[in-house]
């Protein structure tokens, strides 16, 4: 197969409907719209979720609970994923971005306890689980919150 030899797969393709091309075509006169009333009129319509004045779905459902505009959402690396780092080396939020452990450091990082740890590391970071920072001083390591 040769570049100038593609083609689009059957039926993947389809002609633009070209509206208000005389009667012949199919989509003259009206263009498809019928005859007046507030769907053939520029701008008619109704809005997203209008059910012609009866309360609309989205309304007539309980609401629950709300959004916390102030919540902090944390990026969480696993002990596992420490192993990679060499011994004795200082783990820091900057070093963690850098080698591409963590892509966005969100509100903070955060260290869980998933996985085992076999590395004496001096772990920063914003917070630590309770089995992470036990798993990481067991290793000879120490943890420090920034």
């Amino acid at each position: 197969m040769k570049l100038h030899e593609l083609k689009p797969a059957e039926g993947s393709r389809k002609s633009r409907k070209r509206l208000g091309r005389g009667h012949g075509s199919g989509w003259g006169k009206t263009s498809g719209k019928g005859h007046k009333g507030q769907n053939a009129r520029s701008g008619g319509g109704t809005r997203l979720g209008f059910e012609g004045g009866q309360t609309p779905l989205f309304q007539r459902l309980p609401k629950r609970g709300f959004t916390n505009i102030n919540r902090k959402e944390f990026a969480i690396v696993n002990l596992d994923t420490l192993n990679k780092f060499d011994e004795g080396t200082e783990v820091t939020p900057e070093l963690l971005i850098e080698t591409g452990v963590v892509s966005n450091a969100k509100s903070g990082i955060k260290i869980l306890g998933n996985g085992e740890l076999t590395k004496k590391l001096t772990v920063k970071a914003h917070k630590f689980s309770a089995s992470a920072k036990e798993a990481i001083e067991n290793a000879g390591g120490q943890t420090e919150v920034v």
